[in-house]
């Protein structure tokens, strides 16, 4: 096994246990901060790279500067994020119904680290790209059957949005993003016991996954996330 979705929502689970055991309600509070200050870098990300190509930062640019694909791993199971878009003007509807993340939050006994992950991560994703857009998930996997995403009065346009090759990134590069943010979300919130969680997390995806996929981790310790050519 490689790195690929399921292996990023291992690692954002494991922290939101860490967090949990360890802190309690701040560590539920620290959790969620720590995924919205990860999913605004991302956006950063996508909005520098559209700028640089002389793009407005709209809805219709937003789909097509994400930083990733499904895997072929994940593609080969059947359980592939799948996502139906209902109606692009004037509210952009996107429902998703079946989505590996929520898969492995579910497998691993986690599912309100689901539940509160993907509750901000995609508006947070997307405050990052361009705060003006209104960029709503008014419910998930965790409570229903469906994952509904909602830009109000985004016009996004009938598409395509095929997404920019040069934007997307491994899913080696999400999950040490995912590492090292949370790592060092920890660590400003909670000092030595931060950094002692998140040691916890990475000795046990070590334990889980292998030395090698943890020194993949290891290799991106300096990495700047807010840089959009980080990871090329």
């Amino acid at each position: 096994m490689g790195f690929n979705e399921k292996v990023q929502a291992y690692l954002v689970a494991k922290y939101y246990q860490q967090f949990s055991q360890r802190f309690g309600s701040r560590g539920e509070a620290a959790f969620i901060h720590a995924t919205r200050f990860y999913a605004e870098q991302r956006g950063r990300r996508m909005a520098q790279r559209a700028i640089r190509d002389g793009r407005n930062l709209s809805m219709n640019t937003y789909l097509c500067y994400g930083e990733w694909v499904n895997t072929e791993e994940i593609k080969a199971t059947g359980r592939a994020n799948h996502a139906t878009v209902l109606a692009t003007t004037p509210d952009y509807i996107k429902q998703i119904t079946i989505c590996p993340w929520h898969d492995q939050f579910v497998e691993m006994g986690l599912p309100r680290a689901g539940l509160l992950y993907c509750s901000c991560v995609d508006t947070a994703i997307c405050l990052g790209f361009n705060p003006e857009l209104d960029y709503r998930v008014p419910q998930n996997l965790g409570t229903a059957d469906c994952c509904y995403h909602i830009a109000a009065n985004a016009n996004a346009g009938p598409g395509p949005f095929k997404k920019d090759p040069k934007g997307l990134r491994s899913f080696e590069y999400h999950c040490a993003h995912s590492y090292w943010t949370f790592r060092r979300v920890a660590q400003a919130i909670f000092q030595a016991e931060g950094t002692q969680a998140a040691d916890q997390v990475l000795a046990e995806f070590t334990a889980d996954y292998g030395p090698e996929m943890a020194q993949a981790l290891e290799r991106y310790r300096n990495t700047d996330f807010d840089d959009c050519d980080s990871g090329l």
